[in-house]
Order: structure tokens, then C-alpha cells, then sequence
């Protein structure tokens, strides 16, 4: 009989080092049996360091250092080894990825190697269906479905001042956000910016369009 009660004290003993107690509160640390590396010594961001002279942990950019860009060109180097350079390595066109000139001011017009084509067009719709509607409204008139649940403060594409705004700055504001609009740099790529940039425009033309802009062979269908 002893040795059974031995037993339950070793199966409950048992139990609780493994399970502990369940529900209960602790402000100790869990006892980790395998810490698989969690706690290694490293230094954080802008913390201190007694190696380094300066005492900074972070080490400054060395002298001399340059930002090397790469372009489209095939390259063939001394081994023979070919390379792909990358235009958009950089993104050292400001116009094409801040929708803003050298002079700090945002262009009009598209950047060089933005062709606006039909499809080009029409991706930019595909886009603003999908971002910019549910707002905006599929219109750009401001009246989107958010409208219904409070949000009353969307403009209209169709006002003036959105109208003479250069294509730069509509680009920037999708891409940095503006008031109560977040950004959309995280869920749009650049070409499909601009690709929603010139959608945008088709949708002010189509508002304020006249007779006049429709093809003589294409107004006999307009009723």
C-alpha cells in the first residue's frame, strides 16, 4: 500500500511539472526547458555600445560611399558573366515615383515610358474599381458606398480644383496619402498609379465631355 501512494505522489508530481497549474496567473517568466536560441546577445537600434569608440551601436555610412544605380543594358564583364541592370534600382526619376519635378514642383503629363494606351486605361479602371471606388464612387464623383456608413468628406474629381490639378500631384496623393485618405504605395505598383492617374483623367473628360469630342462616324449612336 505504501508503494501506491508513492506512486501517486510520483504521477501527480509528474503532472504538475509538466502541465503546471493550469488558469493560474504568474509574474514569473515561463521556465523554458529549450530556449532554441530566443535570448542572444544583440544590439537593438540606436543603442549604446562600449566596442566601438563613438559608443554608438549603429556605424555610420563609410567614407566615401556612393548609391550605385543600374540601367537596362545587357553587360558582359571580364569573366564573361552576363548582367541585367535595373532602371527602377534607385527610383531615381522623382516624376515617375514622387509625381514631382527636380524643381520640387508636381509635373503635368506622364512620365517618360508611360505610354497611355486603351489597355493601359482600362488597367488603371481595373485598379480604381478596387481601391479608390468604394470611396470615390464609381463615378469619381464622390458618392462610394463608404458615404452610406458616415464618411461625407470625399471629394469629387469633377471639381475644378481636382480638374487643374497636375497628374504628379493626384500620383503623389495616392501614393502618400492625403487627410483622412492612407496611403496605397503598399497595394498599388508605380506604373499602376499612373495607370489610375490616367483613368482618373478619362472619367473628368467623360463628365465634361460635348458632342464635339466624339468622333463624326460615332455620334450617330448617341442618343
Amino acid at each position: 500500500m505504501r508503494y501506491a501512494y508513492y506512486t501517486l505522489a510520483f504521477v501527480v508530481v509528474l503532472l504538475l511539472s509538466v502541465m503546471g497549474f493550469r488558469g493560474m496567473r504568474s509574474t514569473e517568466p515561463p521556465i523554458e526547458v529549450f530556449p532554441d536560441m530566443d535570448h542572444q546577445a544583440k544590439y537593438k537600434p540606436q543603442a549604446e555600445s562600449k566596442f566601438f569608440a563613438d559608443g554608438r551601436a549603429d556605424r555610420p555610412i563609410p567614407a566615401g560611399t556612393v548609391p550605385f544605380g543600374r540601367d537596362v543594358i545587357e553587360k558582359h564583364d571580364k569573366d564573361g558573366r552576363v548582367h541585367f541592370d535595373d532602371p527602377a534600382f534607385l527610383r531615381a526619376d522623382d516624376f515617375h515615383y514622387d509625381g514631382k519635378l527636380p524643381d520640387g514642383t508636381f509635373g503635368r503629363g506622364f512620365p517618360a515610358g508611360i505610354e497611355v494606351t486603351r489597355d493601359f486605361v482600362l488597367r488603371g479602371q481595373g485598379r480604381f474599381m478596387i481601391y479608390c471606388a468604394p470611396c470615390h464612387g464609381q463615378l469619381g464623383d464622390g458618392n462610394g458606398i463608404t458615404k452610406s456608413y458616415g464618411m461625407l468628406t470625399t471629394p469629387s474629381y469633377h471639381d475644378d480644383r481636382i480638374r487643374n490639378m497636375p497628374e504628379g500631384e493626384i500620383f503623389n496623393t495616392i501614393t502618400h496619402g492625403k487627410n483622412t485618405m492612407m496611403s496605397y504605395a503598399d497595394k498599388l505598383a508605380p506604373d499602376d498609379r499612373w495607370a489610375v492617374v490616367a483613368y482618373v483623367r478619362a472619367l473628368q473628360r467623360a463628365a465634361h465631355g460635348s458632342i464635339n469630342d466624339v468622333p463624326l462616324e460615332q455620334r450617330g449612336g448617341l442618343k
